[in-house]
């Protein structure tokens, strides 16, 4: 994957004098939205910038052991209001992990505040806005955490890649990746994973704080989740699960517990396409995942107001579940009938 160079000039030209900065990442954050935005904030921090990272909620209580992700401002707990202070003095807006602000929910009526500052957009989703007074949007990369070691190692060089750095976008590439098993999995990622290694990162434990810290009720509720809520049809080529909020209670839910249960289905034999709807207060979020060549982000964005990549998806819906199911079975033979599926 080559980054345009006119791209990293300009970009090159925004960072050229120090600049107040603020770095947001999309609603539900994950290892990648984490790793990529504490990554790039240390980076232009070491490089003289004032720079403040902001979330959209709480991120999955498995990722607090990423090194700087305390010091990240919860918009949705910032009681003293020390998130909008900052997008009030930003003059320059990164975008992690997003391709539209609509995905920041409460957060981007604060960021489409402030009309003076320059917003960059560094991105790996298909079809982003033109919100964006520069944009580096590249979909064949694997991950946003890919993408910004690439640009930090053509702007700073890889010797600027601290430890506390490499773990944190290891860890965004590990989980956007499915552990080094999803696409665009290229020789060129694994050049760049040679180089967060040599830092000394411990990568046996970044692997157990990921995907060996959940909770005895996060194991408890994905047993339920398979036993009671997986339905399989169209041939035994889709399943979808739901889990509504009195389910979730039942199961002591903690935010990210539900994260990768959209997978286990296309561990099934010819098993094409997967989701997961999760109720929450005033709508249902949608996951979507598929196998080879059946497009969830086109799925997603004609049926769930959504989008993101080829074979990974979200979107919402906004009416019961029992009808939100039902809509989405209609939906897959509709996109049957078209050949798509």
């Amino acid at each position: 994957m080559e980054i345009a160079k006119d791209k990293l000039s300009a970009l090159g030209d925004m960072l050229s004098y120090p600049r107040k900065v603020v770095i947001v990442s999309h609603t539900n954050p994950d290892g990648d939205a984490i790793g990529s935005s504490v990554a790039w904030r240390d980076v232009l921090t070491a490089t003289g910038h004032s720079v403040t990272c902001i979330l959209p909620n709480r991120y999955p209580y498995y990722l607090d052991f990423m090194p700087g992700i305390k010091d990240i401002i919860i918009y949705k707990h910032d009681a003293e209001g020390r998130a909008a202070a900052a997008v009030k003095e930003a003059d320059l807006i990164f975008c992690l992990d997003f391709h539209t602000l609509t995905r920041l929910d409460a957060l981007s009526d604060l960021i489409a505040s402030n009309t003076t500052a320059e917003r960059v957009l560094i991105d790996h989703h298909l079809d982003p806005t033109t919100d964006f007074d520069l944009m580096l949007s590249y979909p064949q990369s694997s991950s946003t955490s890919y993408l910004v070691a690439r640009i930090i190692e053509e702007m700073f060089g890889a010797g600027s890649i601290t430890r506390r750095m490499a773990e944190d976008l290891f860890v965004g590439m590990m989980t956007d990746t499915g552990n080094f098993a999803f696409s665009f999995i290229t020789p060129d990622l694994f050049r760049v994973l040679s180089l967060l290694c040599a830092t000394g990162i411990d990568v046996p434990a970044i692997h157990n704080n990921v995907y060996n810290s959940f909770t005895e009720g996060r194991a408890r509720l994905f047993g339920y989740v398979i036993n009671r809520k997986m339905k399989i049809f169209h041939g035994g080529q889709v399943a979808h699960m739901s889990l509504t909020e009195q389910e979730m209670r039942r199961f002591w839910f903690q935010q990210g517990d539900s994260e990768g249960f959209v997978n286990y289905p296309l561990t099934i034999r010819k098993m094409k396409m997967s989701a997961i709807f999760i109720e929450h207060h005033d709508f249902i979020r949608v996951s979507l995942r598929s196998r080879g060549n059946i497009d969830v982000n086109l799925f997603a964005s004609r049926y769930f107001h959504g989008g993101g990549h080829k074979n990974a998806a979200g979107g919402k819906s906004f009416v019961p579940m029992e009808e939100t199911l039902r809509h989405f079975e209609e939906s897959v033979s509709a996109f049957a009938r078209e050949g798509l599926l």
